[in-house]
């Protein structure tokens, strides 16, 4: 496996030191938007197939500065589409058939639900934030490649990850690290928005089988099953913490919730249907909500040393994603 990351702020190898030892397992540290860096990667490793999971992914990073999302959501993916297609167009008839591109991709292209219905395959995009909208872009990009070059494109739309490793900017390893700091946990509004939360490495076992069983042109949904308000969320989060590293002087950390001004166009709902991914390639996710964010809190808690680490200056736990327009609502 070749490893092409940029190791912006939420990257470190510290994440994959498990496997840096494995023969197997090559890291190329490189920009996906560098097109003479990124053949030179295909030339050197000749790859069988391509998942792309590169993205700037942080709804309120966009907000506050969108350049970067456009260059590496959509520069990045036109770049890695044409090396692609040029390698591929270089295999030979033995290998040709076999390789893939996986271009991995998010619900928020969809826009918001109301408060029923599930986002399927053909649902129409209605992105609300810089992020969403590059994300759509790349997308419309990878299926343009597929039905214009004849590049084997299959394309995954999940549901909002979650589990061991993420950076802390996210909500839950936020919410956790927030939880067993005392700080402050800052919930958007009245914390009234829904997700659809995937357990990492369900996610990961939807990956593998998409890129080895996906046929090129289609698009899988992946949804954890596991519809949950975020104000619902977090209390979960505090409770797991006082259960796991109780703190008499704090008290039950839900006290900690405290309801801050909304981020603009903060989609009211999300909810996948994966009738397709289940149905033909056999998926299901093996942790629920419950057992996944049971392990992922447990994890945050005995790995202490690496979420300091991994948080340099960059980014400290402070609110993102203002944005002139929220600074003036507020």
């Amino acid at each position: 496996m070749i490893n092409l990351d940029k190791l912006t702020y939420a990257g470190n190898p510290e994440s994959l030191a498990d496997v840096d030892t494995d023969s197997r397992y090559t890291f190329e540290c490189g920009d996906i938007a560098d097109a003479a860096a990124v053949r030179a990667i295909f030339e050197r490793h000749r790859p069988d197939a391509v998942l792309h999971l590169a993205a700037e992914s942080h709804v309120d990073r966009s907000i506050d500065g969108p350049a970067d999302f456009v260059r590496t959501n959509l520069v990045g993916t036109f770049t890695l589409l044409e090396e692609s297609l040029r390698h591929w167009r270089s295999l030979d008839a033995a290998r040709r058939p076999d390789f893939r591109f996986l271009h991995v991709s998010t619900d928020e292209v969809f826009g918001s639900l109301g408060p029923t219905g599930q986002f399927t395959e053909t649902t129409p995009y209605a992105p609300s934030s810089p992020y969403s909208a590059t994300k759509a872009g790349s997308d419309h990009l990878a299926r343009a490649w597929h039905r214009t070059y004849g590049l084997p494109v299959v394309t995954s739309n999940c549901s909002n990850n979650y589990g061991p490793y993420q950076f802390p900017e996210k909500l839950i390893p936020l919410m956790i690290q927030n939880a067993i700091a005392g700080q402050p946990l800052p919930v958007y509004g009245r914390g009234e928005n829904v997700r659809d939360w995937l357990y990492v490495m369900d996610h990961v076992r939807a990956l593998r089988l998409i890129v080895e069983r996906g046929r090129p042109g289609e698009t899988y949904n992946v949804g954890g099953g596991a519809e949950r308000r975020n104000v619902d969320v977090v209390h979960a989060i505090c409770d797991l913490v006082d259960e796991l590293a109780p703190n008499p002087a704090l008290g039950s950390r839900r006290r900690l919730i405290t309801y801050v001004a909304d981020r603009p166009g903060h989609d009211a709902r999300y909810a996948i249907d994966s009738t397709k991914l289940r149905r033909e390639l056999g998926w299901l996710p093996r942790e629920s909500f419950e057992s996944g964010l049971r392990e992922t809190v447990a994890w945050y808690l005995a790995n202490q040393e690496w979420t300091g680490r991994v948080q340099s200056g960059a980014y400290r736990g402070e609110r993102l994603g203002l944005g002139a327009t929220a600074e003036a609502v507020s």
